[in-house]
């Protein structure tokens, strides 16, 4: 029943039966198969379906919570044997917010240092992303902020506190200013992270706080880009400081700290909540802790 339980998982995932089949490496006739065999077992209807994914039913839901549930402790009876015979080895996949890929840099380099038979793959997503990833097993932790939004029940290891900058060109105006307030930036040209990105709603509040409102001219889901169009134009952006000064080193520009200095926002690693946690998320959660630059 437990590779039935994964397709029921991956189908209320993708809602849609041909992703979720791609997602699990098979056919869709096999994954709609899978699904009435499992609906067969438990007595109900676990999908509306018609010619296409029309959501679950009240039982479906129901069942949905019980499938993560054993599918979580199948996978991590089968981490803990593989760790009694092997050590920390297999694969772990991490979901990060894209202001935080520096850190998640330093703590997969760390990690695997430690332990190179545990093979990583970071993926850059949203902050709600992240948590609905964790969820369905799309990923093993992530790392977001930890306090803005609500989180639900997870394990949680603080990395550091995110400061903003302003980013400007070393020839603007502001690139004299030693510091700069949020009511400063009405009125720039400014390029923005997209309203999905729990950054830029931060930043949205700031300047709602500072009773001004801004209108990006550029907005992207990248840093990258937000600082190529500083480096080739006339903009300026909003960053954390430490993925400011990864970006913005060996380039034509200056960072400005924005905002009160004690305003600040906690990041950090994310795990399923899980007692005991399997080997693997156990030391990364260890390594994490050890890494933190929060007391």
């Amino acid at each position: 029943m437990l590779d039935k339980l994964e397709m029921f998982i991956a189908v209320a995932r993708e809602e849609h039966f041909g992703r979720a089949a791609g997602a699990l490496g098979i056919t869709q006739p096999t994954l709609s198969a899978g699904i009435r065999q499992l609906e067969d077992q438990l007595g109900v209807q676990l999908i509306f379906r018609g010619s296409r994914y029309g959501g679950l039913t009240p039982e479906g839901q129901n069942a949905l919570q019980w499938a993560r549930r054993i599918v979580g402790d199948a996978r991590q009876l089968k981490e803990e044997m593989r760790f009694k015979r092997h050590g920390l080895a297999g694969q772990l996949r991490i979901a990060v917010i894209p202001t935080a890929l520096t850190w998640a840099a330093r703590l997969s380099a760390r990690f695997t240092r430690k332990h190179p038979n545990v093979r990583m793959t970071l993926l850059s997503r949203a902050s709600a992303e992240i948590l609905s990833m964790i969820e369905d097993f799309s990923v093993d932790a992530g790392i977001s902020y930890l306090e803005n939004e609500p989180m639900g029940k997870v394990s949680t290891a603080p990395l550091y506190r995110e400061r903003f900058m302003v980013i400007c060109h070393r020839d603007a105006p502001m690139a004299a200013r030693d510091r700069v307030d949020w009511a400063d930036l009405a009125g720039e040209r400014l390029c923005l992270l997209t309203p999905d990105m729990q950054n830029r709603r931060i930043i949205n509040r700031h300047f709602l706080a500072a009773g001004v409102s801004v209108e990006p001219g550029i907005e992207a889901n990248s840093t990258v880009v937000l600082i190529a169009n500083v480096e080739e134009g006339d903009w300026m952006t909003v960053l954390p400081a430490d993925m400011a000064r990864f970006l913005c080193a060996g380039k034509p520009l200056r960072m400005v700290p924005v905002g009160a200095a004690e305003v600040s926002e906690t990041v950090g690693l994310v795990a399923p909540w899980r007692e005991p946690h399997t080997p693997v998320i156990k030391a990364l959660l260890s390594e994490a802790r050890r890494m933190s630059e929060l007391d």
